[in-house]
């Protein structure tokens, strides 16, 4: 959450010539609503339920980049599906950068709703502890500051999954 999985995506898809998929925008199309008002309607288990359905819809695609949610991969082995069906990148930044960058963000995220500088900053921790573990299953971990998407796309044409 808040570490650029969007905005480097979307950059990494323009270099590749590949399409791009934010599974978060594709699940408020899919069930027409925004996931802080789904997570205010219903809860996080349900939204993790959907939200891995929708996540196994793309896996039948080719020549995409698909940026999920911090949770994603956390959930119903979603970590082992993501690394079977493509070449998975986490993109790693320090807890008190990804929380200014969160301060500032225009997009809600329901996970920290109302939570302001220390507090935050302790929920981010918390969180990336929780993740760590599958964090650490994905093929690559980049680190996001001041990342330099070619470096990226570098490191996965070397792979030969690509």
């Amino acid at each position: 959450m808040g570490v650029g999985k969007s905005t480097v995506g979307k950059k990494l898809a323009r270099e590749l010539g590949y399409g791009f998929i934010d599974l978060d925008n594709l699940f408020e199309t899919k069930f027409k609503i925004r996931i802080d008002d789904f997570f205010e309607k219903y809860d996080e288990d349900l939204f993790r339920t959907l939200e891995h359905e929708v996540l196994n819809e793309t896996f039948s695609m080719n020549k995409v980049v698909i940026a999920t949610g911090g949770g994603t991969p956390c959930f119903f082995e979603t970590m082992e599906k993501i690394n079977e069906n493509g070449i998975s990148v986490h993109l790693e930044m320090p807890p008190a950068a990804i929380a200014k960058r969160l301060q500032h963000a225009k997009k809600p995220r329901p996970l920290i709703k109302n939570k302001t500088g220390e507090e935050l900053c302790a929920i981010i921790k918390q969180k990336l502890e929780e993740r760590k573990a599958f964090y650490e299953q994905a093929h690559y971990r980049v680190n996001a500051i001041n990342l330099e998407v070619r470096e990226v796309v570098k490191l996965l044409k070397a792979n030969s999954k690509f």
